[in-house]
């Protein structure tokens, strides 16, 4: 059976990490149909997500995500474009993830004294 690994670092935290974890599980129900249950830890948890031909975990860590899936015979054809779709979506969920806990900062460091800016 042909195993998928993808490893991702971040710096999310665990709170948004989860978030981005709970997003993903979603999607990977709706889009792919899989059934996904995910067991809460104190530093760490754990999505596990199976459907016929596949089953895996996304374990979600405070500064990493590590994916591990095993795919069967008849889905182990397709496992580069399976790892490649699955690489975009996360990445693309960490990505605006990423995105929304920087906006928040750059607003608070262009926040000035209520005063309009000098013009030069």
């Amino acid at each position: 059976m042909p195993d998928i690994r993808i490893h991702r670092d971040h710096s999310l935290g665990l709170s948004q990490a989860r978030k981005v974890a709970w997003q993903w599980a979603e999607m990977a129900e709706s889009k792919f149909d899989m059934a996904c249950s995910v067991l809460e830890g104190e530093t760490s948890d754990t999505v596990e997500f199976t459907r016929s031909g596949v089953n895996g975990t996304l374990i979600v860590a405070a500064d990493h995500f590590d994916l591990h899936a095993k795919l069967g015979f008849l889905l182990g054809a397709f496992a580069k474009t399976i790892e490649g779709e699955i690489q975009k979506n996360l990445d693309d969920l960490l990505g605006a993830a990423a995105a929304a806990k920087a906006k928040p900062a750059a607003k608070a460091a262009g926040k000035s004294n209520g005063k309009p800016a000098a013009k030069k």
